[in-house]
């Protein structure tokens, strides 16, 4: 039986430069998801302790650049992690092929019949893949890893930050353009719109359930900017 590459469900996780994408799109979404939360909670606070338009465009300002650096810093240094970790399995993997390569053949042949295929068929297919690319044939079955695919600190890192920057313009927007006290409420609206895309978004990219992601992202976004505007509300009064 051939089979026709055109058949191929185009929106299956088969196709190269998969974990980069989604080390984009994961970041991207998260740095989204924190610039609206955060930047929100802060200047929702501010706006209601004062009516006044600077001090909210002073302290919304702080949180978004200072917000945007830490993002892209966490991601950096995370993805970093990750990819030396994957880099070191890499090597390891390497070592072993060249030191011991009868022994990493029968471990590949143990794996096969793991997912369970015979030991006929498991046999042929490590001697095929092996044939082709050792290393690679051993990477993806044994580690999940794609050499060629590895993970980018500094896309993570860029992704982030940028995503955070246009995250916290949208509550920036509403507080700053919006005539006071209703620009409160309309922020809240905004935030909790935005957070409900962001929700379902990571969802959709993680795999799972998209109205119970959602509904998360939602309460606690809520929390967060009651509680930022319960304690602006406080000090506002304290200090009138």
């Amino acid at each position: 039986m051939t089979v026709d590459d055109s058949s191929q469900h185009l929106d299956e996780p088969h196709r190269a430069g998969l974990a980069q994408r989604l080390n984009w799109l994961r970041a991207g979404v998260l740095g989204a998801n924190d610039g609206i939360v955060s930047t929100a909670a802060v200047v929702v606070g501010v706006a209601s302790a004062t009516a006044g338009a600077l001090p909210v465009l002073l302290a919304g300002s702080a949180a978004l650049v200072g917000g945007a650096i830490s993002m892209a810093l966490g991601e950096y240094v995370s993805v970093s992690s990750q990819r030396d970790t994957e880099h070191a399995l890499i090597e390891k993997e390497r070592g072993e092929l060249a030191t011991d390569p009868d022994a990493e053949f029968i471990e590949l042949v143990g794996l096969f019949e793991a997912r369970g295929l015979s030991r006929e068929t498991a046999t042929l297919a490590a001697s095929e893949l092996t044939e082709k690319d050792a290393l690679a044939a051993h990477l993806a079955v044994e580690l999940n890893i794609d050499q060629d695919d590895v993970v980018s600190p500094w896309h993570a890192a860029l992704a982030s930050a940028v995503a955070f920057i246009l995250g916290a313009l949208l509550p920036m927007a509403t507080i700053l353009f919006l005539p006071h006290p209703e620009r409160i409420i309309w922020t809240f609206a905004a935030t909790i719109f935005a957070l409900a895309i962001t929700g379902y978004v990571a969802a959709w990219i993680g795999g799972a359930r998209r109205w119970r992601a959602v509904l998360r992202t939602v309460i606690g976004g809520a929390l967060a900017l009651g509680a930022t505007f319960l304690v602006g509300s406080l000090f506002g009064a304290t200090v009138l």
